[in-house]
């Protein structure tokens, strides 16, 4: 893990060197540790909370519900992103980190341990939404404060390829947290697994308390915020000041998260719609679980190639291509699993998921980081990133309302609201400013002036070699 040093006379931190090789394995390793955690709860929501913890009776009424225990996690990011991201921008990035892992695993382990709605009755789902609040507070400050840390160890140039490892990090969760539920629905049998067997993935989390624990300690602060602190600049109140110096990029980046639709309408609507009864598809549940695996899959092949493709022709081109493709898919996608074609529900979900959602994926990590200058970065980016994350997982729950069981025309419904969404965030990025070719210490400065092209590409070569 080699330390760089950036030229004197650079618009970047000179002080201190940057060591984005470890600051980026560090990043990959705790995002999937804290989204195995979220990812876990998603795909319970969709497949077992319905019949454990709630009220047999309406089958419409417990997957809304369910989905809502699901979305209510998202209603405490908002605020987990303002108290954790006004910590990462005071105290460092560093210790943030450390706090959101320690609180999620732990939340995450408390739900293995919850009783079932035959149990205890009403204290089933109470305590479950407790855990998820919980939960959602805790990883508000994850992908902000990982992605923060990246982005300022990064050398310039390379900004979009380091940044990209996190989300990389995120889809393996996925793929983990498929792969545990997995076995279990295939071996056990339906009683079985509603019982106990979708526990142990929960109880699994106690192993991200420890390995966070050590890996997050390890890990260097960035030589910006050294440099912050240093200067004696470091801001008291971030929040107001990311509204008062940014507010149009809080607003733009809040419209571009809502192409994070693309992901929720194929993992979570999309497992209730093909595997709940009352819709009537009926595909196994085992078969649904290998679509977001194969989808993430090549999403990990090619999010450090757009990473570094964002590094070369800019991050705008790919935050408004991906999220365009990915929505105009949507609508094939449901269509597919509506009609119960395996197959081609497979290959749409991974162009939907695997390609062109992860093109928008990759690049808004280092996209969001940039609209913002280091003094409220952490902020802006998680205020911003969980608004618009928190509409989102709304979404299915409204989802299920407007096209509940035995409706008609499901996957035009919900696919075209799906590409209305990210249609708004294309126009989102497309109105926001370039940032690939602007050194660290000018980002977030409207009269900020890029890199010329041939310069920036000479800094990158150097770089590279």
């Amino acid at each position: 893990m080699y330390d760089v040093r950036e030229p004197d006379g650079s618009h970047e931190p000179t002080e201190f060197p940057k060591s984005p090789k470890k600051a980026a394995a560090s990043g990959w390793i705790g995002s999937v540790l804290e989204y195995y955690d979220f990812s876990i709860y998603a795909q319970a929501a969709a497949l077992v909370f319905p019949t454990v913890f709630f009220p047999k009776g309406n089958a419409t009424v417990a997957l809304v519900a369910s989905l809502a225990t699901y979305a209510v996690g998202y209603l405490a990011r908002p605020l987990g992103a303002a108290v954790l991201g006004n910590w990462g921008d005071r105290h460092g990035r560093k210790n943030v980190l450390v706090l959101c892992m320690i609180v999620m695993g732990c939340a995450t382990f408390a739900v293995g341990l919850l009783p079932t709605y035959a149990q205890v009755g009403v204290w089933a789902p109470v305590l479950l939404v407790l855990l998820r609040i919980i939960q959602g507070f805790a990883v508000a400050g994850e992908l902000g404060g990982a992605s923060a840390m990246i982005v300022e160890h990064a050398p310039f140039g390379r900004r979009g390829y380091y940044a990209s490892f996190p989300l990389q990090g995120t889809q393996a969760a996925a793929i983990i947290a498929a792969a545990v539920f997995l076995p279990l629905s295939a071996f056990l049998s339906k009683d079985d697994f509603q019982t106990w067997g979708w526990r142990i993935p929960f109880f699994l989390s106690a192993v991200v308390v420890a390995a966070g624990y050590i890996i997050r300690r390890r890990v260097d602060e960035t030589p910006a915020f050294k440099q912050e602190a240093a200067q004696g600049t470091v801001v008291k109140a971030p929040i107001a000041q990311v509204f008062r110096e940014n507010g149009k990029n809080v607003l733009r980046a809040i419209c571009m998260a809502l192409v994070n639709v693309v992901g929720t309408t194929v993992v979570v609507f999309g497992a209730a719609y093909a595997t709940q009864k009352s819709y009537g598809v009926g595909l196994s549940t085992t078969l649904y679980l290998w679509i977001p695996i194969a989808a993430n899959v090549v999403a990990i092949i090619l999010i450090p190639y757009f990473g570094s493709l964002s590094d070369r022709i800019g991050r705008r081109p790919l935050m408004i291509w991906g999220a365009l493709g990915a929505g105009v898919l949507s609508i094939p996608y449901l269509y597919a699993v509506g009609q119960k074609n395996e197959f081609l529900s497979i290959v749409l979900a991974v162009l939907a998921v695997g390609v062109f959602y992860q093109a928008w994926n990759a690049t808004f990590a280092s996209f969001f980081q940039e609209l913002f200058p280091t003094r409220t970065r952490v902020t802006g980016f998680a205020i911003s990133q969980n608004i618009g994350l928190t509409i989102v997982a709304f979404l299915p729950t409204i989802f299920a309302v407007v096209a509940p069981p035995g409706s008609s025309h499901v996957p035009l419904i919900i696919g075209g609201l799906c590409l209305a969404l990210t249609v708004v965030g294309a126009v989102a990025a497309w109105s926001a400013p370039e940032t690939h070719r602007i050194h660290l210490n000018d980002l977030g400065k409207p009269d900020a002036v890029p890199v010329p092209r041939e310069e920036y590409e000479r800094i990158r070569t150097a770089v590279s070699a």
